[in-house]
């Protein structure tokens, strides 16, 4: 097995499962960073489409999945295994991606022109593409065993990460030997609101494991809840604005689940919400028809009290651009939550345009950051950011809570480890992490006894 993304990174998983000359790719992931970067990384998926026998899709985030439409376009025609609700999901990130590089492409030539230069860029793939990718998704719900190849049994188990994340158990026999590997995906935390807890998987030869917190403890949602309160009043109080970049799928929906909260519990009063982003609205709706993934308990409460288990009175869905950019004159106290959560595309880079100069606004970092996005520049607090070509003076307040991360952190993935029967395991391959991280969180597993291995790029492992 080998990976051609995520390895020492965060971002773009890509892994291959090589059985008898077949290859298996698990996620087809985009990578996110320095637009050129990107762009590079992004066009090259490191493998042809006719050697691959099946995908496996652990789910619905852009870094796992944005780049099925490209697979296809390149020819690819097999299955791809997904969950129901990551399938749901997936849809709508790669169609929304879709969308979103027709619009820079239009927008980027109209800026070339202007400057009398050059543009030769062209999207990824089209719309079309991406219709094509989701009609080859097959659904394969939790704890029903399937054959995705000759003698290659696939299981998924619950993620605990956002809404149909699943962790891939695959069962592999040949030449009369059975090895059994589990790819964790994007594993999650335990007491997250709306889903349920990772689950336990059943014991396995080898773990392929993300290490995305690998050397960082996440803060209690107690004390995470007391920080939104205290930022919360604070716009209250200088009738200013809270940005929020979020991504459109799980932490949205969690975070208005969080502001309800507050609001029910009266710490804060009740302040306009402005979910401002088409992909956002869309995934709410696709959590209200897959009850299946809830955390039944949250789930219960939820809807014995209120019709909408996602929104309440203060809360708005953007429908149209003139609504977007109308909320750049709206007068504050007012949160717009918007997309992309690494401010690297989409509405929230226009808000940061408008807000970012004011010391009235503050920015809201809730989730991960990778290196070289807007978002990781904003998160370091720099003086000076550059947005679509320009530089803007950053006056806002920056807050960063990491405990409405979706990963686990490294004693959260300790903890599942721990419930798990690893007396077969072999060894832990660390991948989608930065180096630092995974140095720590390999010194660590291995204090608990595990053999662990860091993931380079390219480079080949067995499994035997």
């Amino acid at each position: 097995m080998y990976s051609l993304g995520a390895a020492e990174e965060v971002t773009g998983s890509r892994h291959v499962l090589e059985v008898d000359g077949r290859s298996f790719l698990i996620d087809c992931g985009a990578f996110q960073g320095k637009r050129a970067e990107a762009d590079r990384k992004n066009r090259n998926l490191g493998i042809s489409a006719d050697r691959i026998e099946a995908v496996i899709l652990t789910h619905g985030h852009f870094d796992h999945c944005g780049l099925l439409p490209l697979l296809t376009r390149n020819g690819y025609r097999g299955n791809i295994f997904a969950t129901p609700a990551s399938r749901d999901i997936a849809s709508l990130v790669m169609m929304d991606t879709a969308k979103i590089q027709a619009r820079d492409s239009e927008y980027l030539r109209k800026q070339a022109k202007k400057k009398g230069e050059e543009f030769n860029w062209t999207p990824l793939f089209t719309e079309q593409d991406a219709i094509e990718a989701t009609s080859q998704i097959v659904g394969v719900s939790y704890n029903r065993p399937v054959s995705v190849g000759d003698g290659v049994k696939l299981e998924f188990f619950d993620a605990g990460h956002i809404l149909g994340s699943a962790m891939a158990f695959l069962t592999v026999k040949s030449e009369g030997k059975e090895v059994r590997i589990v790819y964790t995906g994007d594993l999650g935390r335990p007491g997250k609101p709306i889903i349920r807890d990772p689950s336990p998987v059943a014991p396995c030869d080898y773990l392929v494991l993300e290490s995305t917190y690998g050397n960082r403890r996440h803060d209690s949602a107690d004390d995470a809840l007391k920080r939104l309160a205290e930022v919360a009043r604070r716009a209250v109080k200088t009738r200013g604005r809270i940005l929020i970049p979020s991504f459109a799928i799980e932490r949205t929906q969690e975070l208005v689940y969080y502001f309800h909260l507050l609001v029910d519990e009266g710490e804060i009063p009740p302040i306009p919400i402005y979910v401002d982003s088409p992909m956002a609205t869309n995934a709410t709706t696709i959590f209200q028809v897959h009850p299946e993934c809830y955390d039944e308990s949250v789930h219960e409460a939820f809807t014995r009290h209120h019709k909408n288990p996602f929104g309440f009175n203060d809360l708005h869905f953007t429908t149209s651009v003139d609504e977007s950019k109308a909320l750049n004159n709206h007068p504050g106290p007012l949160i717009i939550i918007s997309a992309d959560g690494m401010c690297e595309a989409g509405r929230i880079q226009h808000h940061l345009m408008n807000s970012i100069g004011s010391p009235n606004t503050t920015i809201l970092i809730v989730g991960y950051m990778a290196e070289d996005t807007l978002g990781r520049r904003i998160r370091n607090k720099e003086d000076e950011v550059k947005i679509q070509g320009q530089w803007f003076k950053r006056r806002a307040e920056v807050e960063e809570l990491n405990a409405f991360s979706a990963h686990a952190d490294y004693e959260e993935a300790s903890a599942w480890l721990k419930r798990l029967d690893t007396s077969a395991l072999k060894k832990i391959f660390l991948v989608h992490g930065e180096p630092k991280a995974q140095r720590f969180f390999k010194s660590h597993l291995e204090a608990q006894g595990y053999a662990a291995e860091i993931v380079k790029y390219g480079e080949t492992y067995a499994a035997d």
